[in-house]
């Protein structure tokens, strides 16, 4: 296993975000190679830090970075946060920080197929498990291929792209990282080849989220974990692309909305109560310097909400 580097990004911004109590129960929700983590769980004294990965190699890599600290990584996907720690026995938290999206050392290690800048087996699963990123280009319909790329990668040339992909697995099946991204830049047009960075960029995003339906395991960890947040706990989130950020966002502002009378009563008989109010009116992004030392901050967007 190659070395299991990720800059953690807005750290300083994440640990005051998450306003830590020495004796607080926090769950890291995305643990990777445990840089948020560490720098929570030094924060505590009597509490505990539980750090959540579904992928078994930040599992590894975060269990013994961990040690000697107060804190235990489990192997699940975040939507299932809710069982992992009820299994240890824990009901309510304090604190949770998600940094979502691919991690940077699977996007740097060729094999687990992440990268359209190497050639590797067309994986992209993050938890190792289940039907990959090559079961789904080589199985899917036209129709199916064409929404994947055009919800989860806002891809506009979503239907030329999988008409080729098609065409192509008619002849060979697709089953390297070059042997698509050759397949998705000859979909594109001659001048939008030249002026995009790498056509394969939002191919490769659409068919990652849909692997691994990090969409519908967000909206499943936000409602759970927010559930289980003592008041005046929080919840930290960073995203990295408008998909998630759109999710979060909505969220977020649903939970401070106390009203829900429709608007042309002229006072409120709903008696309704926000659930949240938002310590972040506006997300914070990586500050010049961050986003020079690591490119991968620059999309980077976090926002902040305490429970009332």
């Amino acid at each position: 296993m190659s070395e299991f580097s990720h800059k953690s990004i807005m750290l300083e911004q994440c640990i005051e975000g998450l306003n830590i109590k020495p004796d607080g129960i926090y769950v890291d929700g995305t643990c990777g190679g445990a840089g948020h983590s560490r720098e929570i769980a030094k924060h505590l004294t009597d509490g505990m830090l539980y750090g959540l990965d579904q992928d078994p190699d930040a599992v590894a890599v975060a269990t013994e970075r961990l040690k000697g600290l107060p804190a235990k990584v489990i192997q699940t996907n975040f939507r299932e946060a809710k069982y992992a720690l009820r299994k240890e026995n824990v009901e309510k938290i304090d604190g949770v920080l998600l940094d979502l999206g691919v991690s940077s050392y699977q996007l740097d290690t060729a094999e687990r197929g992440f990268s359209y800048n190497a050639e590797a087996y067309l994986d992209m699963r993050m938890s190792k498990e289940g039907p990959s990123a090559a079961d789904l280009v080589n199985t899917l319909s036209l129709q199916e291929i064409t929404d994947i790329l055009r919800e989860y990668g806002e891809e506009k040339f979503a239907y030329g792209i999988a008409k080729k992909i098609v065409a192509y697995r008619e002849n060979q099946p697709i089953t390297t990282t070059t042997q698509l991204s050759e397949v998705v830049n000859s979909a594109y047009p001659a001048a939008e080849r030249r002026k995009s960075k790498n056509p394969s960029r939002k191919t490769f995003q659409a068919l990652r989220i849909a692997v691994n339906d990090e969409l519908g395991a967000l909206k499943d960890a936000l409602e759970d974990m927010f559930d289980m947040l003592n008041p005046g706990g929080r919840m930290c989130i960073i995203t990295f692309h408008s998909l998630e950020d759109r999710i979060v966002k909505q969220y977020f502002k649903d939970l401070t909305v106390s009203c829900t009378c429709p608007k042309e009563l002229p006072i409120c008989v709903c008696g309704g109560k926000a659930k949240g109010k938002l310590i972040t009116r506006k997300p914070i992004e990586a500050d010049a310097q961050e986003q020079e030392e690591n490119r991968r901050s620059r999309s980077a967007k976090l926002r902040i909400i305490e429970k009332l």
